[in-house]
């Protein structure tokens, strides 16, 4: 019931605001699950919406864009790879004091996440090619690692590139963000990491809390959501703080 609960909120935070790995990675480790394996758990739990959001602005990706489709698959498969990787390598007792830190930095994303992006796309110019290849991979490496705050980064990432148009701007973080992902999830799959009975449990839960996260977006103002997301996250990042030091 907990962890079918917190994916269900999960999800439809992802649908409104963002955040939910605020609550599947406690949840997990509140049922005795080690860190390592509850973030790989949660975010295999989480990918299907993560899919899902990427299919469902597949029109924003139309026509040229810089970089090419081919080339963020390349990047995020990279990235997405040395994240993963470089999670499986970490000890759950150096992830333990690792994940408040974390944490505190995807919360204080999410709260000055808007007025950065927006700041981000006015004041940016387009950067060369490997400028923005290297921002990608740095990004892609981070989600990877942990999924915390991927979305608000990746807007903010695209915004200081030179984009501009926030359509495409979600259309290309949500395509990075399932590639990324699913390689990702594929890696901790075959090292043994995911909890499959967790994971595909939870992974129902998103789907009915995104479903009903989505059908209630109009009705929920985002300020109020996203305030709901920070206070979780700090309280996440304080009791985490709290079991590790």
């Amino acid at each position: 019931m907990l962890l079918g609960g917190a994916a269900t909120l999960a999800g439809a935070l992802n649908a409104v605001a963002g955040g939910g790995s605020f609550l599947t990675l406690p949840a997990l480790a509140m049922v005795g699950v080690p860190l390592v394996s509850a973030n790989a758990t949660g975010t295999a739990a989480l990918l299907p919406g993560y899919l899902a959001g990427a299919w469902a602005l597949r029109k924003e990706l139309s026509g040229p864009m810089s970089p090419s489709l081919l080339r963020l698959v390349v990047l995020s498969v990279l990235g997405g790879a040395a994240g993963a990787a470089l999670l499986l390598s970490t000890s759950n007792h150096a992830f333990a004091r690792i994940v408040p830190w974390l944490l505190l930095a995807a919360t204080l994303l999410f709260a000055i996440g808007p007025g950065l992006v927006r700041r981000r796309s006015a004041a940016a110019r387009p950067r060369g090619p490997w400028a923005a290849d290297l921002c990608i991979v740095a990004v892609a490496v981070y989600g990877g690692y942990f999924n915390g705050g991927l979305g608000i980064l990746l807007l903010a990432v695209l915004g200081a590139l030179g984009h501009t148009d926030m359509g495409r701007m979600n259309g290309i973080k949500n395509f990075v963000s399932a590639i990324l992902t699913l390689i990702a999830v594929a890696i901790y799959a075959a090292s043994g990491a995911i909890v499959w009975t967790h994971a595909l449990w939870m992974a129902l839960g998103a789907v009915v809390g995104g479903y009903a996260g989505g059908m209630a977006a109009r009705r929920l103002k985002p300020d109020v959501v996203r305030g709901f997301v920070v206070l979780t996250g700090l309280a996440m990042t304080a009791a985490f703080l709290l079991k590790a030091y």
